[in-house]
């Protein structure tokens, strides 16, 4: 699986651990709908620090379609609000 982070590069993600990122991914939508700003931000930055820790990234010259583009580092809680809504942005 192919996941980009916006603004900063596409790692190449084991499927095996498909689960856990969809898992995280539920926990940044479940912050969102509460409202939660803290909450948002710890669960944001744990699910892309997993796929970072998780995953190898690709050569800087190699562009692949991703399964699943994050939002940046950088965003907001209001830009989140429109992003992590429904079942996420991890399909189940």
């Amino acid at each position: 699986m192919i996941v980009r982070i916006s603004t900063e590069n596409q790692y190449v993600f084991p499927d095996d651990q498909a689960d856990r990122l969809n898992d995280l991914d539920n926990a940044v939508v479940a912050a969102v709908d509460a409202e939660d700003e803290d909450r948002f931000h710890e669960a944001f930055e744990e699910l892309l620090a997993f796929v970072r820790a998780e995953s190898t990234p690709l050569d800087a010259d190699e562009l692949e379609e991703s399964d699943v583009i994050l939002p940046p580092p950088d965003t907001s809680f209001v830009e989140a609000s429109a992003e992590f809504t429904g079942e996420g942005l991890i399909p189940d």
